[in-house]
């Protein structure tokens, strides 16, 4: 037998906990009153515009996922308007995964392939990260981050660390909302952590599965800043970003997610993901198409863009308003 998982444990508690003022804090997806997963509306209306298309069926995607879905996460988390992704000069390879749990396996199988036996994770991190790479066949280590005493960050510390890094290590970060202390660091902090990086040369791989949440205002291009930034410092050796939309889109059940690597330049770009379609397919082969489609139809369309905004702002401010009650409760 193997071990429960401890999640898994923690809300088999809470579901028989009769407590009537319980609230479940242990796993990353956002409930009702009523402790129901939430549909937004802006997927309830896409979702009723495919249902009515026949067009739509349920052929299979291949390796990479579907393109347009894959682009237009793509221009979410760069930005429309990145330099990364001018017409022509396309310097991203990226693959639709399965959430950001798959994209993070396929880039520690693309590390370990690619003759890296290491990556640093902070610490504390979210406690799938690291079974996830030790079984891609990477050591885990670990650099300083918080420091529970004070309740905020170890950044001298972290610096520190950063610097004593060899050459080429590859460095976990959290794009925002870190998990689970979800300190994040300032845009001046984040300006320090581009330029160490940089100076010791170091690949950057950014862990994005809160776009939209962590500013509290459903505010997507703020979330992605720390990520934006070391793209304009050009950290075009090597920069990684997996995405998730279980959260902000509410499709926990779906899978939806996103694996991208920035290039030097469109040739190293295609040779990248060629690559990364080698790694995919004997692992999972392709995506699913539905939650795809269903994230496409929202960001395609420029009003169920702005409805996706509201409500997930409204999300983000029924969080903050429900920790503001459970620290007056303490």
């Amino acid at each position: 037998m193997g071990p429960p998982d401890p999640i898994v444990g923690l809300n088999e508690a809470f579901a028989v906990d009769d407590n009537p003022y319980k609230v479940n804090v242990g796993v990353g997806a956002y409930r009702t009153d009523d402790g129901l997963p939430y549909v937004l509306p802006c997927v309830r209306e896409a979702e009723a515009i495919n249902m009515n298309n026949p067009s739509l069926n349920h052929e299979y995607l291949g390796i990479a996922g579907d393109a347009t879905f894959v682009n237009l996460a793509m221009e979410f988390v760069y930005g429309k308007d990145s330099k990364v992704l001018e017409d022509n000069g396309n310097c991203v390879a990226a693959v639709q995964t399965l959430s950001g749990t798959g994209g993070l396996r396929v880039f520690g199988e693309l590390l370990r392939k690619g003759g890296h036996k290491e990556i640093y994770v902070p610490n504390p991190t979210w406690g799938n990260h690291i079974p996830i790479f030790q079984n891609a066949g990477l050591k885990v280590k670990k650099y300083r981050y918080y420091d529970a005493g004070i309740s905020g960050l170890e950044f001298d510390n972290l610096i520190t660390d950063f610097k004593a890094m060899p050459e080429g290590s590859v460095v976990l970060l959290h794009a925002c909302a870190h998990n689970p202390t979800g300190m994040d660091p300032t845009p001046e902090q984040w300006s320090e952590i581009s330029k160490v990086v940089k100076e010791g040369k170091l690949i950057p791989f950014f862990d994005c599965v809160y776009q939209g949440f962590a500013s509290g205002m459903g505010n997507a291009p703020q979330d992605a800043f720390a990520i934006r930034k070391f793209i304009d410092d050009g950290h075009y050796y090597l920069l990684a970003t997996v995405q998730s939309f279980s959260k902000n889109f509410g499709l926990y059940g779906q899978r939806v997610g996103a694996l991208s690597i920035v290039c030097q330049d469109p040739n190293e770009a295609k040779k990248v993901l060629s690559q990364m379609k080698t790694t995919i397919r004997p692992m999972y082969s392709n995506p699913p198409r539905h939650g795809a489609q269903l994230v496409k139809k929202i960001l395609e369309d420029d009003r169920l863009t702005s409805d996706f905004i509201d409500q997930c702002s409204d999300m983000a401010d029924r969080i903050g308003l429900d920790r503001i009650g459970s620290a007056l409760c303490e």
